[in-house]
């Protein structure tokens, strides 16, 4: 069917555009420092006779980086988030091993205030680590802006080919019997 194949060329235009202003926002935000989540980016398209399904595929952590996480004793970084730091139900020590590793690739040391010597890494690692999860984590919105904006430019398009899709569908099947 010619239109479900428009319907996917308007899926696959949404989600590259998606997906490629997705990557210019963590590049440009400096949050792609292992390219782990800027590579992890993809979609899933299927288009049938009369539906379709469009997913985007990235990290699990992608979502707390968009949304942001509310911190265990302040939520003033991201008030509205639907994550919250010390609800029990996250990977244990998960965001201790996430800092250590940062913390040794951005070679960060910070420097004893009595003495002024270089704090280890580890040490350097779980001062952040303490902030972040008391404070949280600012959102990003490097996924959710260009979704938005793609989103708003596409229910004419998709909904004049799925429409289209629907009229040929009902077309065949009066045709038929």
């Amino acid at each position: 069917m010619q239109d479900a194949e428009k319907t996917y060329k308007y899926l696959n235009d949404f989600a590259k555009y998606v997906i490629q202003q997705s990557r210019s926002n963590l590049s440009k935000s400096g949050k792609s420092n292992t390219k782990s989540l800027y590579n992890s980016l993809d979609k899933q398209i299927e288009v049938g006779a009369n539906s379709f399904r469009l997913a985007f595929l990235m990290e699990d952590y992608a979502m707390f980086v968009d949304q942001g996480v509310r911190g265990k004793t302040s939520s003033t970084k991201a008030p509205s988030s639907p994550y919250r730091f010390g609800t029990g139900t996250g990977k244990k020590g998960g965001l201790t091993q996430g800092i250590d590793k940062w913390v040794q690739q951005k070679r960060i040391q910070f420097r004893n205030r009595e003495s002024g010597k270089f704090m280890s890494f580890k040490s350097t690692a779980s001062l952040i680590t303490r902030s972040i999860y008391n404070k949280g984590i600012k959102p990003s919105l490097f996924f959710t802006k260009p979704f938005e904006k793609a989103f708003e430019r596409l229910p004419d398009e998709l909904v004049e080919a799925y429409g289209l899709d629907v009229e040929q569908f009902l077309q065949y099947t009066i045709n038929k019997k």
